[in-house]
């Protein structure tokens, strides 16, 4: 048993604190020791995404922006378990670190909220909708080319206050998000992946460790969610493939009937107007296999110039 609290690495944003608690919480519940005062600590970190607001991720450099912070927080002790939203982790982790447990994931889809109407279908031609995702702006502008879009970052308070002041039309977030803030209310309509395929593991909680630890990778065991490591799997394996990064709209959703497993995927230019499929059926076991066959697939179609082709 380590003689220092069990130290829990998380971004500050109300999001990332409430997977922090539900990561701590379950943890308690799976050893009663550690509900003892002070045998856990959460501590926060601000990283370099939590810094940048007056751009988008993707002019900012990618996804790691999220974890470098906490990443560094792993290798020099100051924290013994980083909590991650798993679609912001890069696929290629640091040597030495790892992905131990993943949580019971939360609903993936994509939740839609406007100021008037129903739904995506029902904007007024030229309404603004407010995203800086390139996954979300592109499937809109797919659906509906005649909308504009605003960049829009920041949590989720931070966007809905930007909604509410009029700034914009419409706005998306995760639906798992607004479910860990109790804040699903406010949701004009929730998008079926059909029409919003949602993100790489959206929805999906992960807890990296330095690999050499053992003590904390046996405390998380019991909370790991089998079925929720093989849809995630599947699919950072497919992003894996397509070497995608937050520069490039990519979507992909597996879902797990049993031991069948059903991956979707796709690839769309920014404007939403060339789009690339892919899908896979098959066994569980195989989630790995499926996932980079299927992004496989994609990137033998792509143009050579397709992943550059981002926008500044």
């Amino acid at each position: 048993m380590t003689t220092h609290p069990l130290r829990i690495g998380t971004r500050g944003s109300p999001l990332a604190l409430a997977q922090a608690h539900e990561t701590r919480d379950r943890l308690i519940a799976a050893h009663p020791h550690l509900a003892a005062p002070g045998a856990i600590e959460i501590v926060v970190f601000k990283t370099t995404g939590d810094r940048i607001l007056d751009r988008t991720l993707a002019e900012a450099g990618g996804k790691g922006l999220f974890t470098k912070e906490l990443e560094e927080a792993l290798f020099d002790g100051r924290a013994d378990l980083a909590v991650h939203s798993m679609k912001d982790v890069p696929t290629q982790l640091p040597d030495g670190l790892e992905i131990a447990t993943l949580l019971p994931r939360e609903d993936p889809r994509d939740a839609f909220f406007a100021r008037s109407g129903s739904g995506l279908a029902d904007l007024p031609a030229g309404s603004v909708v407010g995203t800086a995702g390139l996954r979300r702006q592109a499937q809109v502008l797919e659906l509906r080319p005649d909308l504009k879009i605003f960049p829009l970052r920041g949590n989720v308070q931070t966007r809905l206050s930007k909604l509410d002041a009029g700034e914009v039309d419409a706005t998306l977030l995760a639906l798992a998000g607004l479910r860990r803030l109790g804040l699903t209310d406010r949701i004009t309509a929730v998008l079926e992946p059909e029409t919003m395929l949602p993100a790489v593991a959206q929805g999906a909680i992960g807890i990296e460790i330095r690999s050499d630890d053992d003590a904390t990778r046996a405390l998380l065991a019991p909370l790991n969610c089998a079925e929720t490591m093989v849809r995630v799997t599947a699919e950072r394996a497919l992003l894996a493939a397509l070497d995608g990064s937050c520069r490039t709209p990519i979507a992909a959703l597996a879902v797990l009937d049993g031991e069948d497993l059903h991956l979707r995927a796709k690839v769309l230019s920014h404007d939403g107007r060339t789009i690339f499929r892919a899908e896979r059926r098959g066994k569980a076991a195989d989630a790995e296999s499926l996932g980079a066959d299927a992004g496989n697939e994609i990137r033998a179609q792509l143009p050579p110039d397709f992943f550059a082709a981002a926008p500044h």
